[in-house]
């Protein structure tokens, strides 16, 4: 049964490639205003998700960068009819930081620098009336620190800033503040870390409960670790580790790319593309779930491998002759109701500087069972490009799910025809629909033409998306379609 779903999902991700008729209509649409960012920040993509549904099914909120002054946060109902806007003026030396949206307020989070020190400041929207409440400084640090930054629950109803306290270039403590939805300070903890020799990459989250979680990749790069801090008085510290790098056959294997995720139902998954340390050459994906319940352990799921047998698959998938993997990072961990983990991995690579074309192609999707093991593959072949004023905004996948099913939508240009395309993964076996056009006519052209960050999903038939339809027109639309 699992040699038949890695072979089935593997057909439907080669095979499957021209574009099925979707039943899809796009049954609204209105102006849409927005200006792309600049500087570095279009390439950190802090900020990756600007517009974010409402948990009632009424519509959703967007923050929309509308002028070199600043931006704006909108309410639209679940028939694109405007609702509110609320300005939020961006000053000399602020940039954005963080958004989210609880059940009461939407939250825009500013970072703001300059020689005398650098804070980050919360600025609440009534999600009823669009009504800016008091801005409130959450954390505050000297300008030669770390980046301060914030974490947001995924019900966006509790929000911890942080701040990194160093020494020698090496975090040695973290220090967190935790606010309830209506920005009241619930409690403040120090996170230290004096006793640990050497990690990378600290990131903090916070649970809905309030419960936050620092992840660390240590030991030379070798060790992915969970520190875990429950919320109120309680001092208990769990911490969960566990080697994925170390020396195979001889060959010293390291993290190339990891990513953690704190999901709805409180559990925390991390995934982790390695590599030899000296080749650069991808050797397998890792996948761990971190059980702090209970008697606190860890799921570790068996390994995935990337032989020649796995490149040789991708050639086909892609059509282009493929030696080692290269550029392939972790984008999404997914969850289904059922406990099916989906993992998506993409390539992305720049064709080589600032003003040049960014480059999008196949997606790695991996699934694994209630248990934790791995039981399907599948390739999805693409080939994406997006002008330097989108960087990566205007490429890439968004992704969701639906009971047993993932939802992955692209902008891709397809029998020459430029759209958006919808195609459905089953979580359980592998299987990949064929891409779905939904009938955008998006343009292609070296223009602005689609803005992923506002691409999110009012349910499982109902997309909301952002892009021109049509190369004679400079304007973007926000648009609502209907698949059936």
């Amino acid at each position: 049964m699992l040699q038949r779903a890695v072979m089935v999902g593997l057909m439907s991700g080669v095979l499957l490639g021209n574009a099925a008729s979707a039943v899809a209509q796009k049954v609204k649409s209105a102006p849409f205003s927005y200006l792309p960012e600049q500087g570095t920040d279009r390439y950190d993509m802090r900020v990756p998700y600007k517009t974010l549904a409402l948990a009632d099914g009424s519509g959703f909120v967007i923050l929309a960068h509308q002028s070199a002054g600043g931006y704006a946060v909108e309410r639209y109902d679940a028939d694109l009819k405007k609702q509110w806007t609320t300005t939020i003026p961006v000053g000399p030396g602020e940039t954005l930081e963080a958004f989210g949206r609880g059940t009461q307020q939407a939250l825009v989070v500013l970072h703001h620098k300059d020689d005398n020190g650098q804070n980050l400041t919360v600025v609440p929207v009534s999600l009823q009336n669009g009504q800016k409440g008091a801005a409130k400084m959450v954390m505050s640090a000297p300008a030669r620190d770390r980046r301060p930054g914030v974490s947001i629950s995924p019900d966006g109803n509790r929000l911890l800033a942080f701040r990194y306290l160093t020494s020698n270039q090496q975090v040695k403590s973290i220090a967190a503040t935790l606010f309830d939805q209506s920005l009241a300070q619930l409690e403040e903890k120090t996170y230290d870390f004096r006793t640990l020799s050497d990690f990378f990459s600290p990131a903090v989250y916070v649970a809905n409960d309030g419960t936050q979680y620092v992840t660390l990749i240590s030991e030379g790069m070798k060790k992915l670790t969970v520190r875990r801090y429950p919320a109120g008085p309680s001092t208990e510290i769990k911490v969960l580790g566990v080697p994925v790098g170390g020396v195979f056959g001889g060959r010293p294997v390291t993290v190339r790319d990891a990513k953690f995720t704190v999901l709805n139902d409180g559990s925390l998954y991390a995934a982790a593309l390695c590599a030899d340390y000296q080749t650069g050459e991808y050797y397998s994906l890792k996948v761990v779930k971190y059980d702090f319940s209970g008697s606190g352990d860890m799921k570790f799921s068996p390994e995935f491998r990337f032989t020649p047998a796995y490149l040789t698959e991708v050639s086909k998938a892609s059509g282009l002759e493929v030696k080692r993997l290269d550029d392939i990072y972790l984008g999404e961990l997914l969850l289904t109701p059922e406990k099916q983990l989906v993992v998506v991995a993409e390539k992305h690579f720049e064709e080589g500087g600032s003003e040049a074309p960014v480059h999008a192609r196949e997606l790695h999707l991996f699934g694994y069972n209630e248990y934790g093991a791995p039981t399907w593959h599948s390739i999805v072949a693409k080939d994406q490009v997006a002008p330097a004023v989108d960087s990566y905004t205007g490429i890439g996948f968004r992704a969701a799910v639906f009971g047993g099913t993932v939802q992955l939508l692209t902008l891709e240009n397809i029998n020459k025809k430029s759209d958006l395309y919808l195609r459905r993964v089953n979580a359980q076996t592998g299987v990949v629909s064929a891409p779905e056009r939904l009938k955008l006519n998006v343009a292609d052209d070296q223009q602005l033409a689609y803005v992923k960050d506002f691409t999110t999903w009012l349910d499982e038939k109902t997309i909301i998306g952002v892009s021109r339809p049509s190369k004679k027109s400079a304007a973007l639309q926000l648009e609502k379609i209907v698949v059936k």
